[in-house]
């Protein structure tokens, strides 16, 4: 795994935990500061990166993304754009 992809399932892995407290929360965390962490280390991604993982981190699919990087894609069911890996 590139760093960049290290760092970004890091990044994804907190934004799991984090949504995981979202229902018992106070205050509720501000997720915006972790998208667009995502969104900055996706642009950094270098031009070779598989497209998979550039079409689950472009349309936000941030969990399909998280299994891809985990090593799990075959998990990843079809989404509504009629994407197959």
């Amino acid at each position: 795994m590139e760093k960049t992809e290290s760092v970004i399932l890091a990044a994804l892995l907190e934004l799991d935990s984090t949504i995981k407290t979202m229902a018992t929360a106070k205050p509720k965390p501000n997720l915006l500061p972790l998208f667009e962490r995502i969104d900055s280390l996706t642009r950094a991604l270098p031009k070779d990166t598989d497209p998979n993982l550039l079409h689950y981190l472009h349309k936000k699919s941030c969990e399909k993304a998280r299994l891809f990087l985990q090593g799990r894609d075959a998990e990843n069911a079809q989404g509504n754009c009629g994407h197959v890996p």
